[in-house]
């Protein structure tokens, strides 16, 4: 799944492209993808791009009044054109679920692999209309993101860090691979609870994760689109790693799977050495 740092990159691609462009076409090809009914997805036609910006993982593009905005989900992804392609697309049939063109003859391909489908698109007057955007909650990389809007997003929840980290609502714009590379960088457990976290704890939590989203957003910054998702896989320590050894340490990397996807750990860096259990019912290592 694209995450801030990729998503952040796709943001700043855009922006420096299609600013000051009017936006000639919008055709969706699946229908489910689209949120929203008012404004129609046409009433974009004709409005010059203002803005492109970014709110947790989603991408918004400003068109005169409207704004348009995306979610790429688990399998999504935006394909570039210089020259739009003329081709009929067949509803049903094609992984592109949105075609966008623009003044100058280029545009883009909102893509999703897959057969479950939950990239979603928005047409609206505010951000705030999208649901997922007005519950965000605040910008690790924001200047006024510190170490005690940290400390006190954490106080009193007892809920494992691995999960206050992906929950968009408390910290926007981290998934299951950056939350994997940041435990692994402040060498702590993913299943420690938020609220017995001591102040070196914090302290090293916040560290890792400024440093770490900072790295990725610069990684990712001026990579041709196509790059950015493999780029992020090689600059990954032990996300999607399970069983080569740990750049820090040289342990293996293990695997937890839960549900429909897993986290990857070192035991030495980050359990004290304890393997985590590999089954959904395990009991939580504290």
């Amino acid at each position: 799944m694209p995450e801030m740092p990729e998503v952040e990159g796709l943001v700043e691609f855009l922006r420096g492209r299609v600013t000051g462009l009017a936006v000639s076409s919008a055709r969706l090809t699946q229908i489910a993808a689209l949120k929203t009914f008012d404004p129609r997805l046409d009433e974009l036609v004709g409005r010059e791009v203002t803005e492109v910006g970014r709110h947790g993982k989603f991408v918004r593009i400003a068109a005169g009044d409207l704004h348009l905005v995306f979610h790429l989900a688990k399998a999504g992804w935006l394909r570039w054109h210089e020259t739009l392609p003329a081709t009929v697309i067949k509803p049903g049939r094609s992984p592109i679920a949105l075609r966008v063109g623009f003044g100058d003859g280029s545009g883009f391909d909102l893509t999703e692999a897959g057969t479950k489908k939950s990239l979603a698109v928005y047409v609206v007057r505010d951000p705030a209309e999208v649901p997922g955007i007005a519950k965000l909650g605040p910008d690790p990389l924001d200047d006024g993101f510190t170490r005690d809007t940290l400390a006190g997003l954490l106080t009193g929840r007892r809920t494992q860090i691995k999960g206050v980290l992906r929950d968009q609502q408390i910290v926007a714009g981290i998934g299951n691979a950056y939350s994997d590379e940041i435990l692994h960088a402040a060498r702590m457990s993913p299943y420690a609870l938020a609220a017995n976290l001591g102040d070196e704890d914090v302290d090293r939590l916040y560290a890792a994760l400024r440093e770490t989203l900072t790295a990725a957003v610069e990684a990712a910054r001026g990579r041709p689109l196509a790059e950015l998702k493999d780029a992020k896989r090689r600059g990954m320590s032990v996300h999607a790693r399970a069983g080569e050894p740990c750049p820090v340490c040289g342990d293996t990397v293990r695997s937890v799977f839960l549900a429909d996807r897993s986290f990857e750990y070192c035991p030495t860096c980050q359990t004290g050495g304890k393997v985590l259990a590999d089954r959904r019912l395990s009991r939580l290592l504290k």
